[in-house]
């Protein structure tokens, strides 16, 4: 297909970083997160302390601090990274896999007519899987435009590099994965994010949130293979990567009941690395009580959280 890409500045600064070395990537995004943390120069901070406090109320204050300096690192880290993904072939991401713990679990999925669903929270770095995902299986995978069209048009052409299909993240979208889960293929769906319109309340970390449950309709109506993915840097400018079975319960119920055992493994990795999960998302907003949450001061916000939580407890128990 030919690059239609426009050459503007945008476009050409894009591919300047993304040329550049990994190690050159995270130096600057540590430099940039230890100005952060220490001049306190964005409301980063403030949104990440607030759902560390809803999320992990059993972490003390000083826990939640260092975490807090761990997070914004990490995620800058992981902006950058992104970068230096995009730019590079994968042949190069895949030599910056160092380590793949449960390999054999992907082989066998694939082996299977049914498709697969890979699971990747918003977590690490989960660019640098797909190279490795892109050697074995065809993915079709959601997109949601950039609206800068230069990055769109960067980001969409190092996405869709080798067996990626793009689809639009509406129905038609939606059709083309359950077509190719019927033929075997493979999709990779981010589950943890508030949908644009609409959705059912399912909780997260106790919370009633409004979400997308197409993960698990995909999962329960084809019975497509399903397994939790993410992939964390090393020390040696690499990363490792984690394939890890989800829930059989994925399979049962409704598709609430398969989105909770979802969130039940994303709360779970979050609880054993909280410092890669990208906090800074505003995603205790997604209820019509809490939609304010983030302009309220810290005790009125815990307080209602609270409430809120409180009120669906008792639901479930009636």
């Amino acid at each position: 297909m030919t690059d239609t890409t426009p050459p503007n500045a945008t476009y050409r600064l894009l591919k300047f970083v993304s040329r550049q070395p990994i190690q050159i990537s995270r130096f600057i995004a540590r430099a940039l997160a230890g100005l952060v943390n220490l001049l306190q120069l964005s409301k980063t901070s403030d949104t990440i302390r607030l759902n560390l406090q809803i999320a992990l109320p059993e972490l003390t204050s000083e826990q939640h601090e260092q975490i807090i300096q761990h997070a914004i690192r990490n995620e800058l880290t992981s902006y950058f990274e992104f970068f230096s993904i995009w730019g590079a072939s994968n042949k190069k991401n895949i030599s910056r896999i160092d380590s793949i713990t449960g390999e054999k679990l992907l082989q066998d999925a694939l082996k299977a007519p049914e498709g697969v669903v890979l699971i990747v929270p918003h977590f690490g770095t989960w660019e640098i899987m797909n190279a490795y995902l892109a050697q074995f299986t065809q993915m079709t995978i959601l997109y949601k435009p950039v609206k800068n069209e230069a990055a769109n048009q960067f980001v969409r052409a190092a996405r869709s590099r080798e067996q990626a299909n793009l689809v639009p993240t509406d129905e038609s979208g939606v059709r083309q994965i359950f077509k190719a889960l019927k033929q075997g293929g493979t999709t990779v769906i981010l589950p943890d994010h508030t949908p644009n319109v609409g959705g059912e309340m399912i909780p997260y970390f106790g919370v009633p949130l409004a979400t997308s449950n197409l993960s698990a309709k995909l999962i329960q109506k084809t019975k497509a293979k399903t397994l939790f993915l993410y992939a964390l840097r090393n020390d040696n400018h690499g990363f490792d990567m984690h394939i890890e079975p989800i829930d059989e319960r994925i399979y049962q119920g409704n598709a609430n009941d398969g989105t909770g055992v979802i969130f039940e493994a994303i709360e779970n990795l979050i609880r054993r690395y909280p410092e890669h999960y990208h906090w800074s998302y505003k995603r205790f907003k997604a209820n019509p009580e809490l939609e304010n949450i983030y302009h309220l001061n810290t005790d009125e916000a815990l307080k209602l959280v609270a409430e809120v939580r409180a009120k669906a407890n008792q639901a479930e128990i009636a």
